[in-house]
């Protein structure tokens, strides 16, 4: 008698696989829903931003050169793409960006140092910075008595920014006293300048020896009489009135 074959029972499917990929697909569009009502919300837009540090560069400057507005997205723009954009203004030293979640973004701004002063040819008086721009003062900021008037520059001679570089290397403690500088080029010294001080002295330098002779320049003043100090190759120093004869005195002293 024939062997009666059984038949082959069909392996059920493991269900499991299945409704795992049914978890899947159903977190990811909850978490896409969620994503497209917040980027709709007003919680995931800019609603503050606050700019500090500034002098001579104004809040409005800044905000429209860091490209960023109330109601954009907070996450639109990069802390260091702000950054960028704000340190192609001159005046400008250094930024950093603070990013708030929910939607205040802090800017402080570090400006390069004033180093000294200038009337320009209308009569309006700039600040000098460090790194040789030259911008308007501001009324409500005021003038630091203790740095220098420069006059008679012309407004796009490099030893200006030459110069500002340098007083910006000098203690302010040192350069207090300076109270003008003027370029007096000659064949021999191309950047040669005259200063004069608040205590009555008057000196010749040249802008690239200015911080090396700026202590023997302090020496003389506190020391001395008013007189002339010249600072090149050789310093020197000559009182503009002479000593008297009669105290034994010689009329001049030099180093």
């Amino acid at each position: 008698m024939p062997k009666s074959q059984i038949p082959v029972l069909k392996q059920n499917r493991p269900k499991g696989n299945t409704s795992r990929k049914i978890v899947i697909i159903l977190l990811l569009l909850f978490i896409a829903l969620l994503a497209v009502l917040f980027f709709r919300s007003s919680v995931s837009r800019i609603s503050a931003i606050e700019i500090t540090g500034n002098v001579y560069t104004t809040t409005s400057e800044l905000l429209e050169k860091s490209g960023l507005k109330k109601g954009d997205q907070f996450f639109g723009t990069s802390a260091a793409e702000v950054i960028e954009r704000l340190k192609t203004i001159k005046a400008v030293s250094t930024v950093t960006v603070d990013k708030q979640f929910p939607g205040t973004i802090l800017i402080t701004v570090k400006e390069f140092a004033t180093v000294a002063y200038e009337l320009d040819s209308s009569g309006v008086l700039k600040a000098i910075l460090s790194n040789g721009t030259s911008l308007n003062v501001p009324p409500t900021i005021g003038v630091a008595v203790e740095k220098p008037i420069l006059t008679q520059w012309k407004s796009d001679d490099p030893l200006k920014a030459k110069l500002s570089e340098k007083l910006a290397q000098i203690p302010n403690e040192l350069t207090t006293d300076i109270s003008e500088i003027i370029p007096t080029p000659t064949p021999s010294f191309p950047d040669q300048i005259r200063m004069y001080t608040k205590s009555q002295f008057e000196v010749i330098t040249t802008v690239s020896l200015l911080t090396d002779k700026v202590e023997y320049l302090n020496q003389v003043i506190e020391t001395e009489r008013p007189g002339k100090i010249t600072m090149l190759e050789a310093d020197t120093y000559v009182p503009f009135i002479p000593d008297n004869p009669e105290d034994g005195a010689e009329p001049g002293a030099s180093q």
